[in-house]
């Protein structure tokens, strides 16, 4: 009987297994066919920006378009991956599937434009809203549909960034700020993986950094990453406050969305005439590469990027933050390695994902992220920057939909909401 019954258990293991890797191969293809055709539009959209550089000044009116469109259409939608976080703990109703074209033609149109947003939020609501349709189609259980969200979450970010292991732990980790949801693993991890396979099979090149130098942990270094660390949380601080804090307040003062997004639009082209550049519009991945190597980089720079990223999110333009973080990271590190006399290969990288880190509370998928990304040799670095900013941070987040599961450093758990 023993033995029968461990046979049963072994099978049923076995059963699951396989149900998972059909279920988040299916998730994975979705997720990368649809990243694939967002980022071949966005390169597209910012080849034209760059080759008609006036186009910025019709930020303002392209805000308002697509404002009155989302304030027509899109008021189910306009919580995006706040959205996603709180269908995934209180299994509410599906998800809209006009999320995904939404949210791409928005995402597509802020860049065209010139505004200074991400892609990551993209991805992750076209990943989730079409597993949500899928999970529906094929009537799973509530358990089923929740885990297959998660793994719409990895299957988007993984293949959007190129970084399948990241995306699979960023799937787990990004929901609940403490915990990660190991119940979800296995289709999130296959999700990403074949995500990114899609997206790679389907032409789609990925920006390559340079690999991290090997440079020895000492004492000294360990308290100038602690520094560091302490500069990181107090950025994230501020950029999540200033977006928070311009959405409240333009939501109070300017109630229809349409003009928010006007006036906002006519800021960032202010901004843009003041500093007297284009680095700081649409993703600045320019700015991440010269990050990397070039030691004229604006000291300022990191500031920029942050004022012009949280001005179009806080007005309401589409996008994510991730890219617009990491190029904030990238450039602080920069300036701190410059300092300290880091390399700059090391210091950019351990910055950019650190950034992000804690404005998402994602300490774990960044530094996989930072390893995926510029080897083997930028991990310890990486790891220790992003735990303390994590918990320098305090219990704010990019996601306010976030659930804390127990506040960063308390020596027991408290459930509550973020």
């Amino acid at each position: 009987m023993a033995a029968m019954k461990a046979g049963d258990e072994l099978h049923g293991r076995y059963v699951a297994l396989m149900q998972w890797i059909a279920l988040g191969t299916l998730v994975g293809g979705v997720c990368g066919t649809a990243s694939a055709a967002f980022l071949w539009l966005l390169g597209r959209a910012t080849d034209f920006r760059v080759a008609h550089e006036a186009i910025v000044y019709a930020l303002p009116v392209a805000g308002l378009v697509v404002g009155f469109i989302y304030e027509r259409f899109g008021q189910s939608i306009k919580a995006g991956n706040n959205l996603v976080i709180d269908t995934i703990h209180d299994e509410g109703p599906e998800l809209p599937l006009r999320m995904a074209p939404m949210v791409l033609i928005g995402t597509v149109l802020t860049h065209v434009f010139g505004g200074s947003a991400g892609r990551e939020g993209t991805a992750v609501q076209m990943g989730a809203s079409l597993t949500d349709w899928l999970s529906h189609r094929l009537r799973v259980s509530r358990n089923v549909r929740r885990q297959m969200l998660a793994a719409g979450v990895a299957g988007g970010f993984g293949s959007v960034f190129g970084t399948p292991i990241a995306g699979a732990v960023f799937g787990l980790e990004f929901i609940v700020i403490g915990r990660i949801e190991y119940d979800a693993l296995v289709p999130a991890l296959v999700a990403s993986l074949v995500g990114d396979l899609t997206t790679r099979a389907l032409g789609i090149e990925h920006t390559h950094y340079p690999e991290a130098p090997y440079v020895a942990l000492t004492p000294v270094l360990l308290l100038e990453w602690l520094v560091f660390a302490a500069a990181v949380a107090a950025t994230a601080t501020v950029f999540i406050e200033l977006t928070h804090w311009l959405k409240k307040r333009g939501e109070q003062h300017v109630p229809r969305v349409p003009l928010r997004m006007l006036f906002g639009g006519v800021v960032v082209v202010g901004l843009w005439k003041i500093v007297g550049t284009s680095d700081y519009l649409g993703l600045g991945i320019p700015l991440i590469v010269r990050s990397f190597s070039d030691p004229t980089l604006p000291v300022v720079a990191f500031a920029w990027k942050l004022v012009f990223t949280a001005v179009t999110l806080g007005a309401g333009f589409l996008g994510g933050e991730v890219t617009p973080l990491f190029v904030v990271g990238a450039a602080l590190g920069s300036v701190f390695g410059r300092a300290l006399g880091i390399p700059l290969e090391l210091a950019a990288g351990v910055g950019l994902a650190a950034v992000f880190a804690a404005a998402s509370n994602t300490p774990l998928a960044l530094s996989i992220m930072a390893m995926e990304l510029l080897g083997a040799h930028a991990f310890p670095h990486v790891v220790i920057v992003c735990v303390v900013a994590y918990l320098l941070s305090g219990q704010r987040s990019i996601y306010p939909a976030q659930r804390l599961l127990h506040r960063k450093g308390a020596p027991t758990a408290t459930k509550t909401d973020a």
